[in-house]
């Protein structure tokens, strides 16, 4: 009898269609040498574009949903509207763009095993996690430092500016 959570997937007797435990073959036969060197380079590039399509989850594309929206407001004169239709062009964008994170994730695991590593876990949590403290931080560092309340590198920001007369 089967008694053991993982192996039940949770409370239920049986397990629930598509939620049995990814298990894959025995260790991967490695190939010549070269072959291996074009395998673990072409996983770092697709470790780098997991990184690129990260980190355009945290600038760039809330931030073409914010032009998005003000055109919208701008064409329409309505801040509502305007706040919708960012809001509504978020949210696919960012799941589009975590649905490719994925498939970039499934592929450098099948390149990386067939460079000879014994791959069976995925980048793609990791690599989200560290985009996610390095924007957080940069963030954090731009507001308090650069661009927040009372600048000491760049002094006067929060004064009006002087008019000539």
């Amino acid at each position: 009898m089967r008694a053991d959570p993982s192996d039940t997937g949770g409370l239920f007797i049986g397990r629930r269609p598509g939620t049995a435990p990814v298990r894959f073959r025995a260790t991967p036969r490695r190939g010549t040498e070269g072959r291996q060197r074009i395998d673990a380079s072409i996983a770092d590039l697709l470790l780098c574009a997991m990184a690129a399509v990260s980190l355009l989850c945290w600038g760039p594309v809330p931030l073409a949903c914010l032009w998005i929206g003000s055109e919208v407001d701008y064409l329409s004169g309505s801040v509502f509207l305007g706040i919708l239709i960012a809001f509504l062009a978020l949210f696919p964008l960012l799941f589009g763009a975590l649905l490719v994170l994925l498939q970039l994730d499934h592929a450098w695991i099948l390149v990386r095993r067939a460079a000879g590593h014994d791959q069976r876990t995925g980048a793609m949590v990791r690599i989200f996690g560290y985009t996610a403290a390095v924007c957080g931080i940069a963030f954090t560092l731009w507001f308090l430092v650069i661009h927040g309340p009372g600048s000491s590198i760049i002094p006067g920001r929060g004064e009006a500016p002087a008019w000539p007369g």
